[in-house]
């Protein structure tokens, strides 16, 4: 176990302590039922995992543990396997297993194979069924549909169409019956798609807005098809998730199996009309929800966030075997060496953090621009020093950094429209109303500092922006490195509009990186304030506000 100690936690501690014991203190509805009453109880068992981003072997991950930063090995879809295989042996006949989405993107052996290792993977898994989240578009429509179908599973899902037939692509739910009890799984994956992807990824698809057919749905499946228990997979996010379980629509649904945001909750959220949970990324965790049922109702429920612990649960021979092989064309490549780093590199936090800081100082430094950015992504598994003081920083790291090698573009930009899309993009990430969020995370950037208020209104969360430690000019141009995405208008640069001089580069973001690792050898980043937020403490770690929940 590695520990990073950090001050920052310090005034924080006290107040995760508290939330955490008030997660742990179970309600009457998560309790088994009264002795008395057990006769013609049934338990149903759900198991989820989500986001595993392409990480089919064990790793580093994060955690917070009495106000510290603590790495800890963990994941693979061998020791999941070995999971599914104990909590199906605990209630035969009884356990759904399900796969909330961004499973085949993320990883070098996910990119170099455009997926296609993840077929015979889930094949020789016990998944029930599968939805698709918003990065299984990354190698095209076409290629999403075809690795999708080498899963050898049902794959769900409400709101994706083809745009030539208007047909749906994958049955919008799916309905099992279990030890007499019969349940609905209703599928959504981010009407965003186009958007948050680049537009190029998927063509050829539409994506339909969850209200647009949910009310039907849920209607023949309660009313004409007799469903007991009624779940939502969603791959949304957990704002919008929160938000839908509150509206008078939802009546009739009794879980979201939320996805997407790789939050980790350890206890469900109770919302007005349905729970919510979300069971992290990564392959390091696996949902675990129990019911008892009883003549089609629910009379008591247990949940709990599994670690998917390698010492705990060894793998399982048969998925190992197919990982081993399917990995083997790859091996000899994802492992070579780059460079190394002195300090852990992680990507959990919302408003900065020392992944994105050594991606966006390594654009600047070779591009020279004023100000480099990079997406607010959150996936990416920790690489952490050893014993010996430093870790290295590989080929497949380099992947798991930046899953879209896209050429480096430039542009320029006055100081106003810098700052106003900052104001959007931090609205983005913290609106007050959940349907205006998108994605969940700060843009990153280097030769730039900016404070901002998290919970002022619409357009006057900047309060100061620097950049090369001056203060940022109205009217001056400044020069922008960010990665180009392909399908976008040639004058977008990284979601800004009307970028001038826009410059298409050479050379792609993985070169830069690895030109960068090569010429500094040994790296230190961390944390620097580049970007604060005055009104939250720091380090931000979710973007839920108003909600009993902490990431941890």
């Amino acid at each position: 176990m590695h520990i990073y100690r950090s001050p920052l936690f310090v005034s924080i501690l006290a107040l995760i302590g508290l939330i955490s014991l008030a997660g742990c203190q179970r309600t009457p509805a998560q309790e088994h039922p009264p002795a008395a009453d057990t006769e013609g109880v049934e338990t149903i068992t759900i198991l989820q995992t989500a986001d595993i981003h392409g990480q089919l072997l064990p790793h580093q991950e994060f955690f917070i543990e009495d106000g510290e930063f603590v790495f800890k090995e963990r994941g693979g879809v061998a020791h999941i396997q070995t999971i599914f295989k104990q909590v199906k042996a605990e209630n035969p006949g009884g356990t759904v297993i399900v796969d909330g989405g961004d499973l085949i993107q993320g990883s070098a052996v996910a990119a170099l194979s455009e997926g296609a290792v993840f077929g015979p993977v889930i094949s020789a898994m016990d998944y029930d069924f599968l939805i698709p989240g918003n990065w299984e578009v990354i190698f095209g429509s076409q290629k999403m549909q075809q690795v999708l179908a080498s899963y050898g599973k049902p794959v769900v899902c409400a709101n994706i169409y083809d745009e030539a037939s208007g047909k749906g692509l994958y049955p919008p739910y799916l309905v099992k019956e279990v030890k007499g009890v019969k349940l609905g799984f209703i599928s959504y994956n981010d009407p965003e798609v186009p958007i948050r992807q680049n537009p190029t990824f998927s063509k050829g698809l539409v994506f339909k807005g969850v209200e647009d057919n949910l009310q039907a749905l849920i209607k023949e499946l309660k009313e004409e098809q007799g469903v007991d228990i009624l779940f939502l997979v969603t791959h949304i996010g957990i704002s919008k998730q929160l938000y839908l379980a509150d509206q008078e629509v939802l009546k009739g649904v009794d879980f979201i199996l939320g996805n997407d945001t790789h939050e980790r909750i350890r206890q469900p959220i109770q919302r007005k009309y349905a729970q919510v949970v979300e069971p992290g990324a990564f392959a390091s965790f696996v949902g675990r929800l129990d019911l008892d049922v009883k003549r089609g109702k629910i009379v008591g429920q247990r949940y709990e966030l599994l670690d998917v612990d390698p010492a705990r649960y060894p793998a399982d021979p048969a998925v190992q075997k197919v990982v081993e092989e399917q990995m083997a064309p790859y091996k000899e490549q994802m492992e070579q060496v780059l460079g190394y780093t002195t300090t852990p590199l992680y990507r959990y936090l919302v408003v900065e953090n020392p992944m994105d800081n050594m991606i966006t100082d390594a654009l600047r430094w070779k591009t020279g621009a004023d100000i480099a950015i990079s997406n607010g992504f959150r996936f990416s598994t920790p690489i952490v020093p050893d014993a010996s003081g430093r870790a290295p920083i590989t080929y497949s790291d380099v992947w798991n950094m930046l899953p879209v090698n896209e050429r480096v573009k430039l542009g320029k930009a006055t100081g106003r429209q810098v700052r106003d899309w900052m104001e959007q993009e931090l609205h983005n990430v913290f609106a007050e109303k959940p349907l205006e969020r998108f994605g969940g995370w700060v843009l990153r950037f280097s030769g730039m500092e900016m404070h901002f208020n998290a919970n002022a209104p619409r357009g006057r969360r900047v309060q100061s922006i620097t950049v090369g430690g001056q203060p940022l000019d109205p009217d001056r141009l400044y020069t922008l490195a960010a990665c180009r995405r392909s399908g976008e208008p040639e004058h977008m640069l990284c979601r800004m509009p009307h970028a001038q001089d826009p410059q298409v580069l050479d050379y792609t973001v993985h070169d830069v990186l690895e030109e960068y690792l090569k010429e500094k050898g040994t790296v230190a980043p961390t944390t620097d304030g580049r970007a604060r937020a005055l009104d939250l403490e720091d380090p931000v770690l979710s973007q839920l506000p108003h909600v009993d929940y902490v990431f941890r």
